[in-house]
C-alpha cells in the first residue's frame, strides 16, 4: 500500500513539473511574441517631410512606402520640388531631409547643410527610337549641348536637326550633367523640361532629340546611347568605366546624429541590408 501511495506521489510530482515546464515555455513564448509586436518597429511614432530632386522620386516614394509599413506609427511625405530648393528647404527647417541628385555645393555645406549619399545613379543620355546614332564620345556630347554640333550628320547620324532637351535651370540632373561635361552655363537646350519623365515624354514623342534622365527610369520607348563605347549599366558605373554618374544625396541640417529619432531610424534603415536591397529594386547602385 505505502509502495502503491509513493508511486502515486511521483506521478503527481511529475505530472505538477510538467506543468510548471509548460507554463513556463508558454510564458516564454508569450515574452517572445510580445517582443515581437511591441518592439522597436510599433514603438516608433511620427512624422517628417523630405523634399527635394524629381530624379530621386521612385526612391523617396519606394523608401517611404517600406518605412512606413517596418514603423506603422510613422508618417513621411515626400515633396519633388528640385534639388536645390530641396536644400534650401532642408537649411530652412521648413523639411528634415533635402534631396539632392548632385554633390552639394561648398556654400551650402558652409551653411550646415551635411551630404548623405545613400546612392549611385548613372545618368543615361536618350534619343528617341528612330535615330540611327548608337554610341557618342564626350566631346560629340559636349559639342551637341553647346551647339557647336546642330545635326545628327556630324556624329554619324541621318541628316536631320538636333533637338537638345534638358532640365530646367536648379534641377540636379541638369546641374550634375554639366559639371560632368564641364559645361556650366553653356549648354544651348531646345527645350527646359522640369520633369525627369516630361525629358523621357518630349524625346519620345520628337524625332531628332537627345535628352539626360536618370538610368533608373529608362524604359523601351527610347534608346540610350553608349558613351565613349561604354554601355550605361551598373556594373560599368560601378567599374568607373561610365563616365555620366552622379551620387543620390539625403541631405540633413547637420549630422544624422543630430536628427529627430524618426530621422535616425529612417537613415538606419537606408543604409541597412533591408535598405540596399530596396535601391537595387529600384534601379540604383548600392554605397559599399
Amino acid at each position: 500500500m505505502k509502495k502503491k501511495m509513493k508511486t502515486i506521489g511521483l506521478l503527481i510530482t511529475c505530472l505538477m513539473l510538467v506543468g510548471v515546464m509548460a507554463a513556463c515555455g508558454n510564458k516564454a513564448n508569450e515574452d517572445t511574441n510580445n517582443e515581437t509586436n511591441t518592439g522597436t518597429d510599433k514603438k516608433l511614432s511620427g512624422s517628417f517631410t523630405m523634399a527635394g530632386s524629381t530624379s530621386m522620386e521612385k526612391l523617396a516614394n519606394a523608401s517611404a512606402e517600406a518605412f512606413m509599413n517596418k514603423y506603422s506609427g510613422v508618417t513621411v511625405s515626400p515633396e519633388f520640388i528640385g534639388s536645390g530648393a530641396g536644400i534650401e528647404a532642408v537649411l530652412a527647417g521648413t523639411v528634415e531631409i533635402g534631396n539632392s541628385s548632385r554633390n552639394l555645393k561648398e556654400s551650402e555645406i558652409a551653411s550646415g547643410a551635411v551630404e548623405n549619399i545613400v546612392a549611385i545613379d548613372g545618368i543615361a543620355v536618350v534619343i528617341d527610337k528612330s535615330n540611327t546614332v548608337t554610341n557618342l564620345t564626350k566631346e560629340q556630347l559636349v559639342g551637341i549641348y553647346t551647339g557647336v554640333t546642330r545635326n545628327w550628320s556630324e556624329v554619324g547620324g541621318n541628316d536631320q536637326p538636333i533637338v537638345v532637351v534638358g532640365r530646367e535651370s536648379g534641377s540636379g540632373t541638369r546641374g550634375a550633367f554639366e559639371e560632368l561635361l564641364e559645361i556650366v552655363d553653356l549648354a544651348a537646350y531646345s527645350n527646359e523640361i522640369n520633369s525627369t519623365g516630361g525629358v523621357i515624354a518630349k524625346v519620345t514623342s520628337t524625332p531628332g532629340a537627345i535628352g539626360y534622365v536618370s538610368l533608373d527610369i529608362v524604359d523601351e520607348t527610347v534608346i540610350a546611347v553608349n558613351l565613349e563605347g561604354v554601355e550605361p549599366t551598373e556594373e560599368n558605373i560601378k567599374a568607373g568605366k561610365y563616365f555620366l554618374s552622379r551620387p543620390f544625396v539625403m541631405a540633413t541640417k547637420g549630422e544624422i546624429s543630430e536628427q529627430s529619432e524618426i530621422v535616425q531610424a529612417y537613415f538606419e534603415f537606408m543604409f541597412s541590408e533591408e535598405g540596399k536591397d530596396l535601391l537595387k529594386t529600384v534601379g540604383l547602385i548600392t554605397v559599399d
